[in-house]
């Protein structure tokens, strides 16, 4: 397999202080090629290496689907079960009037949120980055940081079912905390720290030794640095993630743990977990889920006007090429697909981060692809186009590696 096509196109974006540096991974045919670019630690001059060590944000996401899908076939609830019996919390939901209207002005919620409404992003929860109008700060004051929270579980639970949805349960897609809900339902579900489920369900049995919601002190010298930009667009060290999201170290007695963008991850590692999709719910000899509960997966379950008028920061998500399965976007045409959500052809499934990971699994060729990057950019700065280059990056890694045989 050729890769120096790959090498020298990101390395263009990596000179160009576009972005620090990435880990890539191109597995097609049983045989596995791994690309490193630039840094994982620009004070220290620290290169980025296979084994480099990353935040994957809303790559956790698909994670996160599968355990709970995991339950699911273990019959532990169905899909169409209302949450409110292990979250009671939801039981009398209240619904904006508008998603930037006043917080008093609501109406009930027309029916109970299910756990298929989790999976697929139509519970009518949010993120307040999405907003400008009271909800946004209704959700930073009540909710505080996004992936470390001081907040117990429990609070975090009551106090968001005591926030108003923007939407009415399984009207439309409204990504969100969707995700972050249906990790501490699963804590609820096992009466087991979410951490935990991860590790004995689907880490320890895919031999993903990386991958959690911290880094041992023992594998710190493998983290990548909090890289993004200054003011002028040049690229720096963070002091922390931003939007005060994480900390710089995360606390030991924290409890709070986000399913929805919290785990750290390498290449080999999440490859473990992404030939899942392209080798029928089964690596090697380990089976996570049964081949009719990956079909579910990896098949649009948004109607034709869901599709049409899902957004994320006012720009179209899935009206052409994609449509949303149990928690990872599907291509539906291919020829049509922006594979900054992921391409391949039809049935392909994936789900970027918003720090720069990205990855696809294609069950019509067996293949995976997945890069890594920190790529850490406030929302300010995205208007302003900074912090873009990384998704060219992506674009033009998905473009030639899916040309590689």
């Amino acid at each position: 397999m050729d890769i120096v096509a790959i090498e020298t196109a990101i390395k263009r974006y990596v000179d160009a202080g576009e972005v620090a540096g990435a880990a890539m991974l191109v597995r097609r045919g049983g045989e596995t090629q791994t690309i490193c670019v630039g840094l994982r630690d620009i004070e220290a001059r620290r290169p980025v290496e296979r084994d480099t060590i990353f935040r994957i944000a809303s790559m956790s996401k698909p994670i996160i689907s599968t355990l709970a899908l995991m339950l699911l076939e273990d019959g532990k609830f169905a899909l169409g079960d209302p949450i409110t019996r292990w979250a009671p919390e939801f039981s009398a939901m209240r619904v904006l009037g508008s998603p930037e209207g006043p917080l008093n002005e609501t109406e009930p919620a027309g029916m109970p949120i299910t756990f298929e409404h989790l999976l697929t992003h139509r519970s009518g929860l949010t993120y307040s980055d999405f907003h400008r109008g009271p909800i946004a700060a209704a959700y930073r004051d009540m909710l505080g940081g996004d992936i470390d929270n001081e907040l117990s579980p429990n609070a975090w639970i009551a106090r968001l079912a005591g926030l108003p949805l923007i939407d009415q349960p399984g009207r439309q897609f409204h990504y969100g905390k969707s995700t972050d809900l249906l990790g501490l339902l699963i804590e609820r579900i096992a009466d087991a720290p979410l951490a935990d489920v991860l590790k004995r369900r689907i880490f320890v049995p895919l031999g993903m030794t990386d991958t959690g919601f911290s880094v041992a002190a023992t594998n710190e010298g493998r983290r990548a640095g909090l890289h993004g930009f200054d003011a002028q667009g040049r690229l720096t060290t963070l002091p922390s993630v931003p939007g005060g999201h994480a900390h710089a170290e995360r606390p030991a007695s924290m409890t709070f743990v986000s399913g929805g963008q919290g785990l750290w991850s390498t290449l080999d590692d999440y490859l473990a977990f992404a030939r899942m999709f392209a080798e029928g719910g089964a690596v090697d000899d380990v089976r996570l889920l049964q081949p009719g509960t990956l079909s579910m997966i990896a098949t649009n379950q948004l109607t034709d006007h869901q599709r049409s008028t899902a957004r994320m920061l006012g720009l179209p998500l899935f009206a052409r090429g994609h449509g949303f399965g149990l928690g990872v976007a599907v291509v539906m045409e291919p020829d049509q697909a922006d594979p900054v959500r992921c391409g391949g052809g039809k049935g392909a499934v994936g789900w970027p981060g918003a720090y720069g990971g990205w990855w696809q699994a294609d069950p019509n060729d067996g293949s995976v692809m997945i890069f890594l990057a920190h790529n850490m950019v406030q929302l300010e700065q995205l208007a302003q186009g900074i912090g873009l280059g990384v998704w060219s990056a992506i674009s033009d890694f998905q473009s030639i590696g899916s040309r590689l045989r």
